[in-house]
């Protein structure tokens, strides 16, 4: 049944992400629609199908997206920060994501009568703390911890049952739908598959990270942990590897 809650102002962090989309759809069921706000943070290098979620999206919950950018790329901010970002530190959520969206909810949403709602689901549930400390004094839940308690997969099929057709990204084998498959925190196995698909895109980012190693120095996104060491994995490096692994399959 949907509560009466006609003064509080419910803000859905609409990253484009399935985990955001199926919290969207607990918060309106629950508190409607007429204080709902789709806060969408655009990195400027997302997917473009993304957008067209987006747009579908909003349609059928009835509510226009809110969106908010920096202005800056990824690697923009990188090279304005001196830093390479990488599985442990990425600056870019913070300049892109985080402070836009707080810049919007200082102008917009009272912390007394607002509650923010974060899509992450039940199998990340460890990241809640450091996440309500981030969005003090904001309240922050994440309807997706509760019961029922529901995969990727079920989200996704949940998405079409509404007549939605998913983000490319994740029929293409990744498991978010964020930067455009570019994000610098995904490990080995991320890059791997990010090279196999969209050789386009890994071809930039390998680029772009060579600029930033001939200024800032041995830095790279990956890192090498084989022999009980740690070091840098330069794209270059990682890319060479998987065509010599390729090669040596096929022969």
């Amino acid at each position: 049944m949907q509560r009466v809650d006609p003064v509080t102002r419910h803000v859905v962090q609409f990253s484009g992400g399935i985990g955001s989309w199926a919290a969207a759809q607990r918060v309106a069921a629950e508190y409607g629609t007429d204080n709902l706000i789709l806060l969408f943070a655009d990195t400027l290098i997302e997917d473009p199908d993304l957008y067209r979620f987006l747009r579908e999206a909003a349609d059928q919950i009835g509510v226009p997206i809110t969106r908010v950018a920096d202005g800056r790329t990824p690697f923009e901010i990188f090279w304005q920060q001196r830093f390479l970002g990488n599985s442990r530190i990425a600056p870019c959520s913070e300049f892109l994501k985080q402070r836009p969206c707080r810049r919007w909810l200082e102008a917009h949403a009272d912390p007394a009568d607002t509650v923010l709602h974060v899509g992450i689901d039940w199998s990340e549930q460890r990241r809640t703390p450091a996440i309500e400390r981030g969005w003090a004094p904001w309240t922050v839940t994440f309807p997706m911890c509760n019961p029922p308690y529901l995969t990727k997969d079920e989200m996704l099929d949940q998405a079409r049952a509404v007549g939605l057709e998913p983000p490319r990204l994740y029929e293409l084998g990744f498991g978010h739908n964020n930067c455009g498959s570019l994000c610098v925190r995904g490990g080995h196995r991320h890059w791997a598959h990010v090279l196999e698909v969209f050789p386009e895109r890994f071809a930039e980012a390998e680029r772009q990270e060579q600029e930033l190693r001939a200024e800032l120095g041995d830095v790279a996104i990956l890192r090498d942990r084989t022999g009980g060491r740690s070091r840098p994995l330069t794209l270059t490096e990682f890319r060479e590897r998987q065509e010599a692994l390729r090669s040596a399959s096929a022969s």
